[in-house]
């Protein structure tokens, strides 16, 4: 990609006579600064998140939920089957 300045990108994509729209440059300064912030943010969390210590409780206690559930799911569709596959299921 060419590193075009922004009046010569419109240029070349409007033409001569087509307006400048209103406080370009402000919006598109405010808008890098707007993604720069959010991605700022994003790495942020990212790192408390990466950095945080996690205690041998808190991984029973993810491991002993998700067990539960995959528990639940399972006995949850276990009761959605049939009982007796020979009749149709809308009869």
């Amino acid at each position: 990609m060419y590193n075009d300045s922004i009046e010569s990108l419109l240029l070349r994509h409007y033409g001569e006579t087509s307006p400048v729209p209103e406080a370009l440059e402000q919006r598109l300064v405010a808008s890098v600064r707007q993604e720069a912030a959010e991605v700022n943010k994003t790495e942020r969390m990212l790192t408390s998140i990466y950095e945080r210590p996690i205690s041998r409780r808190r991984v029973v206690r993810w491991v002993a939920l998700g067990t539960a559930g995959l528990g639940a799911l399972s006995a949850s569709l276990t009761s959605l089957q049939p009982a007796d596959s020979s009749k149709p299921a809308y009869a």
